[in-house]
């Protein structure tokens, strides 16, 4: 889908708003609401916006240690991968998942409560994972930028 100017001023404002009115929208890029909720719903149609979620503070519901662990797998064919991804997202704790290139398979980000909650599920899901070879933890001890959206823009600095 080609996204015009509009659309990117569309997409940054939700991003940092996603309970944004279409009217307060319509204000901020200039067009009446009609056209921009059309706007909207191509760029929700189309897969532009997936979803919209609340982002919760962490502390506030228990979570209190991240952890990106490396993944190597015993072996690489598509039905031992497969199988690997099938169980990761069965596993409420991770976050994220993420197939990369390097010494390691898979980079996973793990969310849980301390980090004897992290030793629990290490020792109870992610080690008896059969496709699993070797695993490499780092606990993240503190984050000094966390963001949820990134600048949609043409280049040149445009919104």
């Amino acid at each position: 889908m080609f996204l015009d100017k509009i659309d990117k001023k569309i997409l940054n404002i939700i991003q940092t708003n996603g309970r944004i009115t279409n009217a307060d929208l319509a204000k901020q890029i200039n067009m009446s609401p009609p056209p921009t909720l059309e706007r909207v719903k191509k760029l929700e149609k189309n897969g532009v916006i997936k979803k919209y979620v609340a982002l919760l503070d962490p502390a506030a519901v228990g979570i209190g240690t991240y952890t990106f662990v490396e993944i190597t797998l015993a072996r690489h064919g598509s039905d031992v991968v497969a199988k690997f991804i099938e169980a990761i997202k069965g596993i409420d704790e991770v976050m994220e998942c993420h197939h990369i290139t390097g010494d390691a398979d898979f980079l996973l980000k793990i969310a849980v409560g301390n980090i004897s909650a992290y030793e629990k599920l290490l020792l109870n899901k992610l080690t008896n994972l059969p496709q699993i070879r070797h695993l490499k933890t780092m606990v993240v001890l503190s984050t000094m930028k966390d963001e949820t959206s990134f600048k949609i823009g043409g280049g040149n600095n445009e919104n």
